[in-house]
């Protein structure tokens, strides 16, 4: 058995090749950049009126003040989606001008329309009377002032989401280089696994793979069935393995058949092929029994979870999700730090993913609260969390108050906080 900071180390080295593919902007949403990508426009385009109201030139009002007053005629209005106008005009001269319009040749600066006094009326104006000095560049949204033309837009191993999207199409992006999902194909073990709607006492409703395929709607991956696998279909599943070997398939999960009982037959296949990293049994809880292999030679890992919905869920979580990660070019997660709400006492030498539940305090702190019922069999404290709680090896008791290490419990859930 090994420790869980060794099995994330042997996963970072198992690294598998995953291709690149060109999509449409619109078509990208969780997906992963696989270049940087760089603006190709000046955000804005070219200097606009930030506010409604009336461009004037500074300079004509450099002498300007209470007792010595200026009227400039107003030439029109500007609204936004008109031409830019190039000419050039004389002194004392003003546009009224709506936000978002381009700034003519030769004007600086905007007074907004509030603070605009109208000569001889407001009704017809045809002046607009100032007196005192404007400042430069008021109201004013500059060319390129949030993006000059080949700014870094969006690093490499980005998770992209609507706020991309919006920031792509905005910016002229239209296509972009990004990873290719990763193909999983889940098996299911067990004579007691069903997918039947009524089952007997003594069988289980096969709850696993219809986690993990839910994960895969929002989350990094394809997701194909495999079907089950029963206890005597050794032989099918070594076939199986081959089989992938000269297919698409990326990653190879199973849940069940890992632990060390009679029928627990899914490490004795994978040895009979030839790897370049293994691990058998992580210092972990819950997941303990947890199996890894790359095959050597190939494109192509096995992740071995255990049975038990609450194990599988967990090992996805910490060993799946960030091996994900690692193919796909995305930075390391990092973890939130939270208040421990209650005391908890664990092994010393396992880590502990637990079932937790975090909230806010009257003054703004994060707690985070160990919820009852941490047996891996439970599902009731599994639908009340909202987070993991990773409690590292080395420590066996953790104290109200301590500062512990939190985890989203996937990619694509957020925290709902009560």
């Amino acid at each position: 058995m090994i420790s869980y900071k060794n099995s994330r180390r042997i996963l970072k080295k198992s690294k598998i090749k995953i291709d690149n593919e060109i999509l449409d902007v619109d078509n990208c949403i969780n997906r992963v950049s696989a270049d940087n990508i760089f603006s190709k426009v000046n955000n804005p385009a070219a200097d606009n009126a930030a506010f409604d109201g009336y461009v004037i030139k500074s300079k004509d009002t450099k002498n300007l003040n209470k007792k010595k007053s200026r009227l400039f005629k107003i030439l029109g209005t500007i609204a936004a989606g008109d031409k830019t106008i190039k000419k050039k005009f004389r002194n004392f001269q003003t546009f009224e001008i709506m936000t978002g319009s381009i700034i003519p040749k030769g004007f600086d600066t905007i007074i907004p329309i509030e603070k605009i006094n109208f000569y001889p009326n407001k009704t017809k104006p045809k002046y607009i009377l100032i007196n005192k000095k404007i400042k430069k560049s008021q109201h004013i949204r500059f060319k390129g002032s949030d993006y000059k033309r080949g700014d870094l837009l969006i690093k490499k191993g980005t998770i992209l989401q609507s706020n991309h999207i919006l920031a792509l199409k905005s910016l002229g992006v239209d296509s972009i280089n990004v990873r290719k999902k990763p193909n999983i194909l889940f098996f299911s073990t067990g004579n007691e696994i069903s997918n039947k709607k009524k089952v007997s006492e003594w069988q289980v409703r096969n709850s696993n793979s219809h986690y993990i395929k839910s994960l895969g709607n929002n989350f990094l991956f394809n997701f194909k069935n495999g079907g089950i696998l029963r206890d005597n279909q050794i032989v099918k599943f070594e076939k199986k393995i081959k089989k992938v070997f000269n297919s698409k398939i990326d990653i190879i999960l199973t849940s069940g058949a890992v632990s060390a009982g009679k029928f627990d037959f899914i490490p004795t296949v994978i040895k009979k092929f030839k790897l370049s990293n293994y691990f058998k049994s992580v210092s972990i809880r819950p997941g303990k029994p947890l199996m890894f292999a790359k095959f050597k030679g190939k494109q192509q890992v096995i992740f071995g979870l255990p049975g038990n919905p609450i194990s599988s869920a967990a090992c996805f979580r910490f060993f799946v999700y960030p091996y994900l990660h690692e193919i796909l070019g995305i930075s390391e997660e990092k973890p939130f730090k939270a208040i421990l709400k209650n005391h908890f006492i664990k092994k010393n030498n396992f880590t502990r993913f637990v079932k937790s539940k975090i909230n806010t305090t009257k003054n703004g702190k994060i707690e985070t609260e160990i919820l009852k019922g941490q047996e891996s069999f439970k599902i009731q404290s599994f639908i009340k969390s909202n987070i993991w709680t990773l409690l590292p090896s080395g420590k066996s008791k953790f104290k109200k108050g301590d500062i512990v290490d939190c985890y989203l419990p996937n990619y694509s859930q957020k925290i709902l906080i009560h």
